[in-house]
């Protein structure tokens, strides 16, 4: 494009110098493509042949392995390997490639076919910044003299123990923890985080539905006192939208819902909480038994609630400007 761009700039009659500001290269460069057009024509400005050995693969091979690379692979597969690609080209172009020769082309055109990044789609609901705000506004100004509650479920909390016993760390050497392990069941929490002081309440749940989270409802409804409004931030989970538990809910007026946006769960604040008691206890943790995995969760919760501090919350619900 840039050879023939030169010739047609020289044939309006314009000299090298204008030709090499107007295209932006050097002097040079008009002289040779120009020279070159005025021996040979238009064959003066292909590639001149190179010394060394030719191509093996042509431009419609490196196609292929592009074209194959960034379309799904055949069924059953989810996935391209560069074998399958070099198999696949060599059924439609009827050109053998390697499939190390498949993974340079890949390589030079930064293609990772086996690579794999996970996202979601938000659903853009009209009122998704207005229920965000709401919700940050309740924690950076909680209505005075309200109880303010976070509430969410933890479930399937595994109980494992290792085969073989874990290596302390060493200097340059961090804990070595044997890949086996014995499973011993899972277990579920629900938790109440008070927003004002940072306390958590936890209890064990056997199942996952509204009757049970109602349930717990009505023992926190029992220790708050009668005289105060209860504020409390939920997800969009199914115990929680349930007709069971907004029945619950239009029953006990006292009780105000902010609800988080749909999949923005994280503004739900007690997932600061559990983010903690991962990684304090459940990840790298030893349980015997699914009640020595609630026992270290309760003592844990117990040591939490002796020094407990409200989180410093500091996102107030806009949309984050980037620049």
């Amino acid at each position: 494009m840039l050879r023939a761009r030169i010739v047609l700039a020289a044939a309006d009659g314009l000299a090298n110098g204008a030709i090499a500001r107007e295209l932006k290269v050097c002097v040079n460069t008009v002289r040779k493509w120009r020279g070159r057009f005025a021996a040979r024509g238009l064959a003066g400005l292909e590639d001149a042949k190179r010394s060394g050995r030719p191509k093996t693969y042509g431009p419609e091979v490196r196609v292929a392995v592009v074209a194959a690379a960034t379309s799904a692979p055949p069924h059953p597969e989810s996935t391209w390997s560069h074998r399958a690609i070099s198999q696949w080209v060599a059924g439609t172009v009827f050109a053998k490639i390697s499939p190390s020769q498949v993974g340079r082309v890949l390589a030079d055109l930064d293609l990772k076919p086996h690579r794999v990044r996970r996202w979601l789609a938000r659903r853009d609901t009209p009122d998704f910044w207005d229920r965000a705000a709401d919700v940050c506004r309740l924690y950076r100004t909680p209505p005075a003299g309200a109880v303010v509650l976070s509430i969410d479920e933890k479930t399937a909390i595994a109980a494992r123990s290792r085969k073989y016993s874990a290596r302390p760390a060493a200097p340059g050497t961090p804990v070595r923890q044997e890949f086996e392990y014995l499973r011993h069941g899972t277990a579920s929490l629900v938790a109440a985080l008070d927003v004002t002081t940072g306390e958590v309440l936890t209890e064990p749940i056997a199942r996952n539905n509204a009757v049970t989270f109602t349930a717990f409802l009505d023992r926190l409804d029992a220790v708050i006192g009668l005289g105060k409004e209860i504020h409390v931030v939920l997800d969009n989970g199914s115990s929680h939208t349930a007709k069971h538990t907004k029945a619950w809910f239009a029953a006990h007026p006292r009780w105000h819902v902010h609800w988080t946006p749909p999949h923005a769960s994280w503004l739900n604040q007690v997932e600061l909480f559990f983010s903690a008691l991962t990684r304090r206890v459940i990840r790298h943790g030893d349980f015997v038994s699914r009640d020595d995995l609630m026992n270290k969760i309760d003592d844990y919760v117990v040591g939490h609630n002796q020094t407990a501090r409200p989180y410093r919350w500091t996102y107030d619900g806009t949309p984050l400007k980037t620049t």
